[in-house]
């Protein structure tokens, strides 16, 4: 690449729109997340940095995993994970998760329009956004999780135990479900701001 005018900065080529990853987490484990999903714990899903709900954008249930000594495996592997993947693809400056994982469900009519996952405010420290299918795609029609790279969608892989690490920057959306419940775990790594 030619540089006009250069900082003396090293270039790196390796940055993806995002990453898929398998095999992180066995069936089994999977299931035993799965089986965290507690209905009495759920709540309404609202958007990133308000406390209000924008059922036109996004519509869905969460809840949220703490990070327990029960809990903490989940975060130990998706954490090493989130730190390989930004030694081979991003470089940015990390520091840990934004907040607790989100146990994600969509249901019929669930859906969360194109968004960012990084902005203004509280938001502004995000760097990498990740997400693991725990659903079966056999499970459930649409719900695909998507990503507009330019003016192109791109699908993401959808078998159960994929796991998605994208930066935060990047647009994406879920469609709505047409069919059946997808399940999926989603978690924002923080850093400083960019520089």
């Amino acid at each position: 690449m030619a540089i006009n005018y250069p900082f003396g900065l090293p270039l790196k080529h390796n940055f993806a729109e995002f990453v898929h990853y398998n095999g992180l987490f066995l069936p089994h484990e999977t299931d035993r997340i799965l089986n965290l999903w507690n209905e009495n714990q759920k709540i309404k899903a609202t958007l990133s940095g308000a406390d209000t709900y924008d059922d036109e954008l996004r519509k869905s249930d969460v809840m949220f995993i703490e990070n327990t000594p029960e809990t903490e495996w989940i975060y130990n592997r998706l954490a090493g994970l989130a730190i390989q993947c930004n030694n081979e693809r991003y470089w940015f400056d990390l520091l840990g998760f934004h907040n607790n994982l989100q146990l994600a469900s969509y249901t019929e009519g669930d859906f969360f329009d194109w968004h960012l996952d990084f902005g203004a405010g509280e938001i502004s420290d995000r760097k990498l956004s990740i997400s693991m299918q725990l659903s079966d795609p056999d499970e459930y029609e649409g719900g695909d999780l998507q990503f507009m790279l330019n003016q192109k969608i791109v699908s993401a892989p959808r078998e159960k135990g994929t796991i998605i690490v994208f930066p935060s920057f990047m647009m994406h959306r879920v469609t709505p479900i047409t069919k059946g419940v997808r399940k999926s775990i989603v978690g924002w790594v923080a850093g400083p701001p960019y520089r």
